[in-house]
C-alpha cells in the first residue's frame, strides 16, 4: 500500500512541477490527477497498481471534508455577511456548469455519431399492457 501511495504522489508531484514551472492557473492536484487518467489510458500503469489505495481514500472520502468544514465555521460572520453574493455565484456557476456540460454533451454525441437506444419491452403474446 505504501508503494501504490508513492506512485499517486509522483503524479501529484508531476502535477506540482508542471504548475510551477508554466504558471498555469490550475490546481496540482488536478493536473496530477489528469497525468493519473492519462497514464491509466495509455496503459503505463495498471489500475491494480493503485486500486487498493484509490479505494480507501474514495471510502474515507467524507473526512478529508472535515478541515473544510471547519474553515468554513471559522468564517460564519463573513458568510453571514456576504451571504447573498455566495448564493448568488453559487446559482449562476451552477447554470453555467449545466449548461455547458450538456453542450458538451451534445457536441460529442453529434461527433461520434452516438445516438441513444432504447429498448422496448413487449409481451411474448404480443399484447402490449395498455
Amino acid at each position: 500500500m505504501i508503494l501504490q501511495c508513492a506512485l499517486l504522489f509522483v503524479f501529484l508531484a508531476a502535477g506540482e512541477l508542471i504548475v510551477s514551472a508554466t504558471g498555469v492557473p490550475v490546481p496540482s492536484s488536478i493536473i496530477g490527477m489528469l497525468l493519473l487518467t492519462i497514464a491509466l489510458k495509455a496503459k503505463i500503469i495498471r489500475l491494480m497498481w493503485i486500486e487498493q489505495v484509490a479505494d480507501f481514500l474514495v471510502k474515507n472520502l467524507g473526512f478529508f471534508f472535515v478541515p473544510a468544514g471547519v474553515g468554513l465555521m471559522s468564517r460564519l460572520e463573513l458568510i453571514s455577511r456576504e451571504w447573498i453574493p455566495i448564493v448568488g455565484a453559487t446559482v449562476i456557476s451552477t447554470i453555467v456548469i449545466i449548461a455547458v456540460t450538456g453542450r458538451v454533451h451534445q457536441i460529442v454525441r453529434h461527433i461520434t455519431g452516438g445516438t441513444h437506444h432504447t429498448t422496448t419491452h413487449t409481451d411474448t403474446d404480443g399484447l402490449s399492457d395498455k
